[in-house]
């Protein structure tokens, strides 16, 4: 495994755990140790983690989500299939809220070729696809920018969402657990995903598999406040039946 993938993969257990042991990393891996420690001493130089006596943690006050260009590349294929998922849902003259994320990033290209939609997002990113694409009205939040996920937040964005009612609002989510619910290592985010569910009919959180049986630091909704839960067809069986009729499993 190249120590580019393995960062990633640490980083990405910072996110979803808020702690990662370096022995249990080591073992998982199939690496020595000396191998985690130089990954752990390099994501604590780059400011994403603060090493612990025998681990660490995601750095205090540091943007608590895994930056873009190292989410964008992961899982795309399962993403991609949740994302056409999603689309299927969306008619024409539908208004849909599209959260910040990678995944959402790719209902937002999912939609490219439904007419008559109106977007609302916090997303800089996605905002940029929706102005590029004909037949999409846009509406962006505002809000103060946390820069390495190009994702505004704030009392503004909330604000400027109060204003609005959507049929859709698809939300990312950083851990799903059938008893922790929905929730986000960045507690930044949290009140704007609420007021994201608040503002629409239907609240479709969309995460892939890995996502699932995981619990992060902040919780962001319980499961009987979501309508649906689209994921990828990875999802083990004995963990989906858990969730019930909410969990859609997408073909991948």
């Amino acid at each position: 495994m190249l120590a580019s993938t393995r960062r990633r993969e640490i980083m990405h257990r910072l996110v979803t755990e808020g702690y990662v042991e370096a022995k249990a990393l080591a073992d998982e891996l199939g690496v020595d140790g000396s191998t985690i420690r130089r990954d752990l001493d390099a994501l604590e130089r780059a400011g994403q983690a603060q090493r612990t006596h025998g681990g660490a943690r995601p750095t205090p006050g540091a943007t608590a989500k895994l930056p873009y260009a190292m989410k964008e590349g992961e899982r795309l294929a399962e993403k991609m299939a949740i994302a056409h998922s999603a689309a299927r849902c969306v008619r024409t003259g539908d208004t849909v809220i599209l959260d910040s994320g990678s995944t959402t990033y790719e209902i937002a290209r999912a939609l490219r070729n439904h007419t008559d939609l109106t977007v609302i997002t916090n997303d800089l990113r996605i905002a940029k696809f929706v102005a590029e694409t004909p037949g999409m009205r846009l509406l962006v939040t505002g809000g103060e920018l946390l820069g390495s996920v190009f994702t505004l937040v704030g009392e503004r964005a909330i604000e400027f969402l109060s204003d609005y009612t959507a049929d859709w609002a698809f939300l990312g989510a950083d851990a799903i657990d059938v008893d922790a619910g929905i929730t986000n290592m960045n507690t930044l985010e949290v009140p704007l995903k609420r007021a994201m569910i608040t503002a629409t009919a239907n609240a479709v959180v969309v995460a892939d598999s890995s996502k699932f049986g995981r619990r992060a630091l902040a919780k962001v909704a319980g499961l009987d406040e979501i309508t649906r839960i689209l994921t990828d067809s990875e999802l083990a069986p004995e963990i989906g039946r858990q969730f019930g009729e909410i969990l859609d499993c997408s073909p991948s």
